[in-house]
Order: C-alpha cells, then sequence, then structure tokens
C-alpha cells in the first residue's frame, strides 16, 4: 500500500533536519524514532525498542505511542505539505489500545484522510515488527498554519 504512493514535497531526510532544527530536543536521551517512509499523504514510522520507551510488564508504554502517533502524523503532514507546515500544531489526538505490546520495534503506518486549508486530518496504525496485528490504533487532527 504505502510503496504505491506519490512522493511527497520533502522527502524523509529533508524532514528529519527540519525537525532537529526547529526541535533540537526531540531526541534528547536517545533517538527512538525514525523515518522510514513519507510522501504525499503518508508516513512509515519505525519506534526503536528502548528503555526509555519501557513500561512495568516489558511493554511499551501508552504515552510512547501516543508520542509516535502525533508525530507520524506531523510527519505526513510535514511530506505533503512542505517546511510551511512547520508551525502546525496538534488539536485532537485520540488513540485506542487495541493489545498489549511485546517489547520490540514497533512500525505506524500512517495515511492523511483530509488536507484542507485550516486543518489536517490523519489515521495511524500501529503494530510490532514481529506481528502485522494492530496494537493501537489513532485518529489525530492538526491545526494548519494560515500563510
Amino acid at each position: 500500500m504505502i510503496d504505491e504512493q506519490k512522493p511527497g514535497v520533502l522527502a524523509p531526510h529533508q524532514i528529519e533536519l527540519l525537525m532537529v532544527e526547529a526541535f533540537p530536543q526531540i531526541h534528547a536521551g536517545a533517538q527512538t524514532l525514525f523515518i522510514e517512509k513519507a510522501g504525499h499523504r503518508f508516513a512509515r514510522i519505525r519506534m526503536i525498542a528502548h528503555e526509555k520507551n519501557l513500561r512495568p510488564g516489558n511493554t511499551l508504554s501508552g504515552p510512547s505511542m501516543f508520542q509516535m502517533a502525533d508525530y507520524g502524523v506531523y510527519v505526513a503532514i510535514l511530506a505533503t505539505v512542505g517546511a510551511s507546515a512547520i508551525q502546525a500544531v496538534t488539536s485532537n489526538l485520540n488513540i485506542n489500545f487495541l493489545s498489549r505490546p511485546e517489547m520490540c520495534d514497533l512500525i505506524a503506518d500512517i495515511r492523511l484522510i483530509k488536507i484542507g486549508r485550516r486543518l489536517a486530518v490523519g489515521e495511524v496504525e500501529m503494530h510490532p515488527t514481529s506481528s502485522a496485528e494492530p496494537v493501537a490504533h489513532a485518529m489525530g487532527t492538526y491545526m494548519l498554519p494560515t500563510i
């Protein structure tokens, strides 16, 4: 599905450079979020299993999955709209935890459902690298900057 979509305005490495420049604290402690793919209205993010994402019971924490969803929608917006969207802000993010994830890398597939003049809406499905079964699903809305 993701491989067949159009390339974006910004490539993954350009988005990463833009994010580090705008948010130098983004990878404080350890970089655990990586952009695997990004293009027009989509992104794929990998979260590396790391102790900073650990929850008691040897599982990934809910807050780290929430962060991954938020980051993923933001990356998809930047890939689609370009650097002018760096000022976009989250206005809503809802997440449903479907099952307990094991402590391994997590993949998030993001697709933007709507890109309007003021809002962007994205859907995120997260699954461990060991399975295609989703462990969480999120919907996020971002307010876009007025340009």
